[in-house]
């Protein structure tokens, strides 16, 4: 195994890439979590609070709007980046990774980045919709 990465903040968190797996590339394999509270955070969308689309048809802008809302929604609930032990993202352009992986890097200020799942879908809640973002955490 190789030693886990404690993010930044947080202590009772550790990400992983067991050595038998194929490299991941803006994500961990694994994480696990020694915490008392499991924060579930629903997908978060590229809407502002009056609901208005944030960055219509550009996906790195929509993804920045979905973290930056994940963020709001983490920190309301007591926690970080770091506290993060799964991401799902929902995508209609699962082929453009790389632009969500640089931006979820950009947004979070970290290289590593916990264990994640990208799913192509055919549509979101909205036509305009491009990308949604879920977490589960553990604080």
């Amino acid at each position: 195994m190789v030693d886990p990465i404690a993010p930044p903040d947080c202590a009772s968190v550790r990400w992983f890439d067991p050595e038998q797996l194929q490299p991941a590339r803006g994500f961990s394999h694994v994480a696990l979590a020694r915490g008392r509270t499991l924060v579930s955070i629903a997908g978060q969308t590229p809407v502002d609070r009056d609901l208005e689309v944030v960055g219509r048809g550009d996906l790195g802008a929509q993804t920045r709007a979905a973290m930056t809302n994940l963020w709001v929604a983490l920190q309301a609930a007591g926690a970080g980046w770091g506290h993060v032990v799964r991401r799902t993202v929902f995508t209609t352009r699962p082929t453009e990774f790389l632009t969500i992986s640089e931006v979820i890097r950009e947004v979070t200020g970290m290289d590593a980045q916990p264990p994640q799942s990208l799913i192509g879908v055919a549509g979101l809640v909205r036509p305009e919709f491009l990308i949604e973002i879920e977490a589960t955490a553990v604080i």
